[in-house]
């Protein structure tokens, strides 16, 4: 119940956008072509959902794909970059500039690099997010409390034993605030890389739509598109709150 009334004032302000965008439609007689009304948007979600469905597990398959990759190679890459220092202060600027690269660029790069295939579309993905996951993880093990450290030091523990007991358990809510920055961008990056090449997904449903000047059906892929992003943010909010015991016992058993 109190997850409702924190949705609540939200849920209330859509609603009142969404009927002031009715209204207007309605009383200023604005064509669908130009803008449709969201029972226009809405009659269009219902008449092409198989479609759009197919599309949007096609979208949501390389999503999961290319960010699940992107966890791993982002915490093995923190890995290597907190316990080798001078390899953090090379290649962190080249991290950086990394992400000065428009993403409007990037896609047609690696669909002429890789093909039409899966790999560029998981790559493009991989790039977009690996970054603010990687950042996060690094702020996280700088956070660390310096009288755990000390105490396991003291009582002889290692730089890995260290590490394990205090750094990656502090690091866990840096960690899932990047992954859900990185997870709003997860997949926009993927329909960037449909719209460069691809036979299906949310973005070829899109430009198909916006071809045949079908303002309704390109605004019903913009909503399924919120939607899959909204639930990749719950699956990460529902796995910071399953393991939330977990890593603070493994904190209340580092400081024992």
């Amino acid at each position: 119940m109190s997850a409702f009334f924190r949705l609540a004032p939200a849920l209330l302000l859509a609603a009142l956008l969404l009927a002031g965008w009715e209204a207007y439609c309605r009383l200023a007689e604005v064509p669908a072509l130009i803008l449709p009304p969201p029972s226009g948007v809405l009659r269009a979600l219902l008449t092409e959902r198989e479609s759009l469905g197919r599309h949007a597990l096609s979208t949501l398959q390389v999503t999961a794909l290319g960010f699940s990759l992107s966890i791993a190679f982002a915490f093995a890459t923190s890995l290597a970059l907190h316990f080798v220092p001078w390899l953090q202060r090379g290649l962190m600027p080249l991290l950086v500039a990394s992400q000065t690269i428009p993403l409007v660029a990037l896609a047609p790069l690696m669909i002429l690099w890789f093909g039409f295939g899966l790999l560029p579309k998981v790559l493009l993905v991989i790039l977009v997010t690996f970054f603010p996951i990687l950042l996060s993880l690094l702020s996280g093990y700088r956070a660390a409390e310096a009288a755990h450290l000390d105490l396991l030091a003291s009582m002889g523990a290692g730089q890995w034993a260290r590490f394990r007991r205090v750094r990656l358990p502090s690091a866990r809510a840096s960690f899932f605030t990047g992954l859900r920055i990185s997870a709003t961008y997860a997949i926009v990056a993927t329909i960037f890389a449909e719209y460069a090449g691809a036979r299906s997904g949310i973005g070829i449903f899109i430009l198909t739509a916006k071809n045949s000047f079908r303002a309704d059906l390109v605004l019903a892929g913009v909503v399924a598109s919120a939607l899959l992003t909204l639930g990749l943010l719950a699956l990460i909010a529902l796995v910071q709150r399953l393991t939330a015991r977990r890593f603070r016992m493994d904190v209340t058993h580092a400081g024992a």
